[in-house]
């Protein structure tokens, strides 16, 4: 079972734990958290790419990721099929920001 979705104040706790991470709307839902990375190099954001997919898989949430110039990613995460934020999306950030350093 999928947890359920945060309310504002969870996500603001989680946030404030993530500090990298920011809350991103828009005017269709859902809620995502963001965090940008910038990689020494190309082959550097490809590893990232490759081992946050890992990390990802292995919490089966799976974000979305962008790599664009030649070395930032943008990874997105929300609950699709919760519509929103939840915990996993923190847990998946906690994962991520190991993998990055923070």
């Amino acid at each position: 079972m999928r947890p359920p979705l945060l309310d504002q104040a969870q996500i603001e706790r989680g946030l404030a734990q993530h500090p990298m991470w920011r809350l991103e709307e828009s005017s269709l839902p859902p809620q995502r958290i963001v965090r940008d990375v910038v990689a020494p190099n190309f082959l550097a954001a490809v590893g990232l790419i490759n081992a946050i997919a890992l990390a990802a898989e292995k919490l089966d949430h799976h974000p979305d990721i962008l790599l664009y110039g030649w070395n930032k990613l943008r990874i997105t995460s929300t609950t699709h099929d919760q519509g929103g934020i939840t915990e996993l999306d923190f847990k998946l950030a906690e994962a991520i920001d190991a993998i990055v350093g923070t």
